[in-house]
């Protein structure tokens, strides 16, 4: 190879890694600045292709989405002075390119580390104002924005990004405490569950008693309907039995002589002491009745 095509090949080279170094792209997703010899010149680059001087400028970019910061679990004090493990995070976004980058350098583990203070700070502040039962049920909804609101203000001031919710991922109670919450909690519901039950019982007796009453009155409704209906069926049989003995006597009095006959031999197995001249054989010996 010639010295001129040596030398034809090392300005392609060279003039390749200038035009590298002169051109840049910015995503959607990205935010960026320019720095030219330490100095920042352009403190928010719009997404697309751009220019810069070639080993004079030096671009850092920067992740505008939004990001997560899982802080450690805390220990916090509630106002009754009741010891808390918090576990939590935080999601946030850069607001402010220039100020993010004077801020932390532009390295997103020193502001996902200051905001996690932050937050710590912040949430040592209203745990310590509430109750256990104002954080760990019906409060932490209000808790949390109120500190999401709060903390923004500060985060934009002094990091430049904008925090857009905290949430609390888990609260637990310190291992020395735990069993013995437990304890009173199991206590409050054995407590709670016999009151139900007595009441229960109590309920129960009085439905039963007004069971009972309600059967002993349909009951002896029933018995005097049924005295009242048998009564008068009585009544009707015997102005039955009147009338028809009215008409034919004799013949009456021979129907019940063979119901009685009937009745009285029914079992073979039964003896009978009885006078052949008695009334009871009237009609066995003469058809007619006589004696």
């Amino acid at each position: 190879m010639s010295n001129r095509s040596f030398f034809g090949l090392a300005v392609l080279a060279v003039a390749l890694l200038i035009g590298a170094n002169s051109v840049y792209i910015v995503s959607e997703y990205e935010r960026a600045v320019v720095l030219r010899f330490g100095r920042l010149i352009n403190p928010d680059v719009a997404p697309g292709l751009h220019v810069k001087i070639p080993f004079a400028d030096k671009l850092r970019k920067f992740d505008g989405r939004i990001l997560t910061t899982d802080a450690r679990p805390e220990s916090f004090y509630t106002i009754e002075n009741k010891r808390l493990i918090v576990d939590s995070y935080a999601k946030w976004r850069i607001r402010d390119v220039q100020k993010y980058y004077k801020s932390t350098g532009g390295d997103e583990a020193v502001g996902a580390s200051r905001l996690a203070s932050r937050v710590a700070d912040e949430l040592r502040n209203q745990i310590g104002s509430r109750t256990l039962h104002e954080v760990v049920s019906g409060k932490r909804d209000e808790l949390m924005h109120e500190l999401t609101e709060k903390l923004n203000s500060v985060a934009d001031e002094l990091l430049g990004i904008e925090v857009l919710d905290i949430r609390v991922k888990r609260i637990d109670l310190p291992e020395d405490v735990s069993q013995s919450v437990f304890d009173r909690m199991a206590a409050d519901r054995e407590k709670e569950a016999r009151e139900y039950r007595s009441k229960g019982a109590e309920q129960a007796e009085v439905i039963r008693a007004d069971a009972d009453r309600q059967v002993a009155v349909l009951e002896a409704n029933a018995y005097r309907d049924a005295e009242i209906i048998r009564g008068e069926g009585d009544a009707t049989a015997a102005a039955t039995f009147a009338q028809a003995y009215q008409q034919d006597p004799q013949f009456y009095a021979f129907v019940r002589s063979l119901t009685a006959y009937r009745n009285a031999f029914a079992n073979k197995d039964d003896l009978m002491v009885v006078d052949p001249d008695s009334d009871f054989f009237r009609y066995l010996k003469n058809i007619e009745g006589k004696k």
